[in-house]
């Protein structure tokens, strides 16, 4: 990731009257853009946080917490 306050420009084609509408409606369409972007990328890692959770949901859940503990304590015996 860049360092914070780090920035990049970035450009993609509108249709001309759509970007008049929205400044009509005075919207900053600089600023809606960046906000949306933002909240997508916020959303897609909380998705992909929680498809890495639900995988190591499954993989803890296979184990055996008791034999686990008593190899602990069998461990810390020697």
């Amino acid at each position: 990731m860049g360092m914070p306050g780090s920035y990049v420009t970035v450009s993609t084609k509108v249709r001309r009257e759509v970007v008049e509408r929205a400044r009509a409606l005075g919207i900053n369409v600089s600023r809606f853009l960046r906000e949306k972007l933002e909240e997508e990328v916020e959303r897609r890692e909380l998705e992909l946080l929680k498809r890495e959770l639900d995988s190591l949901r499954d993989a803890l859940e296979a184990l055996d917490v008791e034999r686990v503990v008593k190899h602990v304590r069998e461990d810390r015996g020697r």
